[in-house]
C-alpha cells in the first residue's frame, strides 16, 4: 500500500515500466495484454456484489465508484487472466506468497526487532498474523514477560495492510529460536503455553479491519486483539482430555483440536444476550476445575468439521470472530480497564446473523469444468 503499480511494476520486472500515451491523453503499458481506460466521476457509485472472497464467503452489497469507459486496448495474442476466488487455498495464496517472498526481508529492517511476521493464509490472510520479535527488556530480571514485542505488535498494526489483521500472535524469538510463523499449529502452540491470560490479552475496539470481513458492526469497523507471549512455559497443554471431564448441556460435542485447543458445539448464535448467558453457563460448571493445560476454548456450530485440521481449526476461528464481542473467558475479569480471564480463553466462533454467506463450491460446475480439461475439451493440456 502507497506503492504505486508502475514502481511495482518496475520492481516485479526488474526494468522499467515501458508505456506510451494514446490520442486521448491515456497512459497505456506497452507489455500489458489488455488495458482498459476511462473516467471515474465524484460520487457517481453503482452497487457492487455479492462476489466471492478470499476469505471464503460471499462479499455483500455495497455502492463502488463507476468507471466509464472510453477504450478497451489489447496486445496480439493477448491472454486473458482469471482466477477462482473462495476459501484458501485459492486466489489469494499464491499473491499471499509472493508478496511474502518480495516483502518478508524489508519489514523487519522497518521494525526494529521483527524477526518475521506471516499473514496466515489458511485463515483468510488479513484476519490472523503470525510474528516474531526480540524481547530484550530488562534481561537481568528472573522473570521474562512480553514488554518489547508488545511495542513491536503496536508497530504491526499499526502498518499499511497488516493494520486490517484482527488477531495478531506474536512471540519472542529467544524463548525458541527455531519457532517459525508458517507452521500453524506448532506456532499456535508455543504461544498458548507461555501465555499469562490474565496479563497478555491487549484489545483495540472500535476500528477497522478489512473490507470483506463482515465479522464487526459495520463496513470496515471491528476491533483487534494483540495477544503476546515472552518467557518460560507455564503449563504443559492438554494432548488428550482428562478422563471425566464433561460439559453442561448443550455443548456437546467437544473434541481436541490441536494440543490445548478444544472445539466445543453449541446450539446456533441467537444474540449476544442469549451468548453471555451460556458463557455463564460454561464459568459455572468449569472456574473451578483445574484447566491450565486447556487455555483456549473455541465455541463453534460443528465441532468435528473444526477441529478436522488445522486449516479448519484456523479458518472457523478468525474468519467467524469479532474480538471485543466474541472473546470470552472462564473467571473473567475487568482491572484497571484491563481484560482477561484465570481459566481458558472462548472464542465464540459461530456464525452470526450479519456474517457473508459461506462461499460453498458447485459438484456439478467443478465437474463441468474438469470436463473441458480432458481429451476432446477446449482447455485439454492447459487445465
Amino acid at each position: 500500500e502507497g506503492l504505486s503499480e508502475m514502481t511495482f511494476a518496475g520492481a516485479l520486472g526488474n526494468r522499467r515500466f515501458r508505456y506510451f500515451y494514446d490520442e486521448d491523453g491515456f497512459c497505456i503499458s506497452s507489455d500489458a495484454d489488455f488495458v482498459i481506460t476511462g473516467t471515474v466521476y465524484p460520487q457517481e457509485n453503482k452497487p457492487e456484489g455479492p462476489f466471492g472472497d478470499h476469505l471464503g464467503y460471499y462479499s455483500l452489497v455495497h455502492p463502488f465508484p463507476l468507471m466509464k469507459v472510453h477504450k478497451v486496448y489489447h496486445r496480439k495474442n493477448p491472454i486473458w487472466s482469471f482466477t477462482v476466488v473462495g476459501r484458501p487455498p485459492q486466489e489469494d495464496t499464491s499473491f499471499g506468497a509472493l508478496i511474502h517472498e518480495i516483502t518478508g526481508s524489508a519489514l523487519p529492517k522497518e521494525i526494529p526487532g521483527l524477526h518475521e511476521v506471516n499473514a496466515v493464509d489458511a485463515a483468510g490472510v488479513h484476519p490472523l498474523l503470525f510474528a516474531i520479535g526480540s524481547e530484550r527488556y530488562t534481561p537481568y530480571l528472573k522473570e521474562r514477560k512480553p514488554q518489547e514485542i508488545l511495542t513491536i505488535a503496536n508497530h504491526i498494526l499499526g502498518k499499511n495492510q497488516l493494520s486490517l489483521a484482527k488477531y495478531l500472535f506474536i512471540c519472542a524469538k529467544e524463548d525458541d529460536p527455531s519457532i517459525n510463523t508458517h507452521d500453524i499449529g506448532r506456532f499456535l502452540m508455543h504461544v498458548l503455553e507461555r501465555i499469562d491470560l490474565t496479563r497478555d490479552l491487549h484489545f483495540y475496539t472500535k476500528t477497522t479491519i478489512d473490507t470483506l470481513d463482515y465479522t464487526g458492526g459495520g463496513l470496515n469497523s471491528g476491533s483487534k486483539v494483540a495477544i503476546v507471549a515472552a518467557g518460560d512455559k507455564k503449563r504443559e497443554l492438554w494432548r488428550e482430555i482428562p478422563e471425566g471431564f464433561a460439559l453442561p448441556r448443550p455443548f456437546d460435542p467437544f473434541k481436541l483440536a490441536i494440543p490445548g485447543v478444544l472445539t466445543v458445539e453449541g446450539s446456533s448464535f441467537k444474540s449476544e444476550a442469549e451468548t453471555e448467558s451460556e458463557v455463564q453457563l460454561l464459568n459455572d460448571h468449569l472456574k473451578n476445575q483445574d484447566l491450565n493445560g486447556l487455555p483456549l476454548i473455541i465455541l463453534c456450530d460443528d465441532a468435528g468439521f473444526t477441529a478436522e485440521n488445522i486449516n479448519n481449526l484456523v479458518w472457523i476461528t478468525f474468519t467467524r470472530s469479532n474480538p471485543s464481542h466474541d472473546i470470552h473467558g472462564i473467571d473473567s475479569f475487568i482491572e484497571h480497564k484491563h481484560w482477561g480471564c484465570k481459566g481458558p480463553m472462548i472464542i465464540d466462533a459461530r456464525k452470526k446473523p450479519h456474517h457473508a454467506p459461506e462461499l460453498i463450491k458447485d459438484p456439478a460446475v467443478e465437474k463441468r469444468v474438469d470436463q473441458l480439461g480432458e481429451k476432446g475439451g477446449s482447455l485439454y493440456g492447459i487445465i
